[in-house]
């Protein structure tokens, strides 16, 4: 049976996306063998290999040689993986406009610092650590500026939404990239350091203090007036 290889693999990924939705397939599951998929759906191995190696790169599966019960292909749930490679990849690309990663940054950083506030006993603790870390007197911009990114970061993760937590870490990279570029463009450093520190602690108070209103004012006067100090958009600003 002649195979069409550009479109064989996509016929496997097909039909497992079918198993995942219908329910035949979950967490923890293991794939049917390479050779009982190819000869169930016609295709050569070959677009088999391919099409889990497609799957394990997203995340979706992981796979182990061997005979035991941790062989083969196995359904795995990593929700952060394969949507921030992806992401990682759009943005090097430069798949996403300047702006359009700023307004999502404005959407999801406000929902994170709204559902830490409305937690009994938000887990900051790695935001104080990251926070503490960025004391230092003698971090460089391009120091400062990955923890930045760490502690926004680590907001998303303890604010309990794993689909946020996923975006944020795929933007992470664009984030940094983009704040480090802007950093050249601010005259005076080690006072805009000064402002950054203050925000971060004063947006932390708030989602302590569970006061959302002010983490949220808070979170957003910060993102906007650095990437405006920066000069690196002028079209982005909070909304009400």
């Amino acid at each position: 049976m002649p195979e069409q290889p550009a479109r064989a693999w996509r016929l496997v990924l097909e039909h497992i996306e079918r198993d995942l939705l219908d329910g035949r397939l979950g967490p923890g599951d293991r794939l049917a063998s390479e050779r009982d998929l190819a000869a169930d759906l016609g295709v050569g191995r070959s677009s088999v290999r391919e099409a889990v190696r497609v799957l394990e790169v997203m995340g979706l599966i992981r796979t182990a040689t061997g005979s035991g019960p941790q062989s083969g292909a196995i359904v795995i749930a990593t929700p952060t993986g394969g949507m921030s490679t992806l992401l990682r990849l759009q943005v090097a690309a430069q798949g996403f406009p300047l702006a359009d990663v700023v307004q999502t940054r404005l959407l999801l950083e406000d929902a994170v610092v709204e559902a830490l506030a409305g937690q009994d006993e938000p887990d900051l603790s790695v935001a104080h650590r990251v926070i503490e870390a960025m004391e230092a007197d003698a971090l460089t911009s391009a120091e400062f500026l990955a923890l930045d990114a760490q502690l926004h970061l680590a907001l998303a993760e303890s604010s309990g939404n794993t689909v946020v937590a996923a975006i944020m870490a795929g933007l992470r990279t664009a984030i940094e990239s983009y704040v480090r570029e802007g950093a050249a463009a601010i005259d005076d450093w080690g006072a805009m350091a000064d402002v950054l520190r203050s925000e971060h602690r004063a947006i932390v108070g708030a989602i302590a203090a569970g006061d959302a209103t002010a983490a949220r004012t808070l979170v957003r006067a910060h993102i906007t007036g650095y990437y405006t100090a920066a000069g690196l958009t002028r079209s982005t600003r909070p909304t009400d």
